[in-house]
């Protein structure tokens, strides 16, 4: 009995000796509720904004003005998806760059650049292209949706930012 009641105390004392000096503090975390508006309880605002847009020459561009409610910072990540076609009532999204293929074995691309206050979408190809042989539904009334992420909680999660789908789940 003495036994067990020695080794008990030992015990009892390694445990409470076994307390070294407090680490530096950690990085202050995200404001609000852990779990809400985001992955892994990590917190932020995803945005998004659609726009429809007529391609006419010469240029075969279009300049879009982020609206004034959407904060863009210059470490944001902007995305751009093209409306493809609606299927039993479901959008289709593509993501920019998009390569599309004419009957004459051609090929032109959508594609987007973006500021602070803008983003342009626009076609092009090689300098040789005709662009006459596009056709108006490839030019006149193309929808696209841009989506702002920021870019720490794109580089934090595991989030596949060509799967239009699981953009949106984390755009608010």
């Amino acid at each position: 009995m003495k036994r067990i009641l020695s080794f008990i105390t030992v015990f009892t004392l390694l445990l409470t000796a076994c307390e070294g000096p407090q680490g530096p503090p950690g990085f202050d975390g995200f404001d609000g509720q852990d779990g809400q508006n985001g992955q892994n309880g990590v917190n932020f605002v995803g945005q998004s904004f659609e726009s429809t847009i007529d391609f006419t020459a010469p240029d075969y561009a279009v300049s879009i003005e982020v609206p004034l409610d959407i904060d863009l910072i210059e470490s944001d990540m902007v995305l751009v998806y093209h409306l493809k076609d609606v299927v039993d009532e479901y959008d289709v999204w593509k993501p920019l760059p998009e390569t599309v293929y004419v009957n004459s074995g051609e090929e032109f691309q959508y594609n987007f650049e973006h500021n602070f206050d803008f983003v342009t979408i626009f076609i092009e190809s090689h300098p040789e292209f005709d662009f006459n042989q596009l056709f108006e539904d490839e030019t006149l009334g193309q929808t696209f949706r841009i989506v702002i992420l920021p870019v720490d909680f794109v580089n934090s999660s595991n989030l596949d930012i060509n799967d239009f789908n699981a953009v949106m789940e984390v755009v608010q």
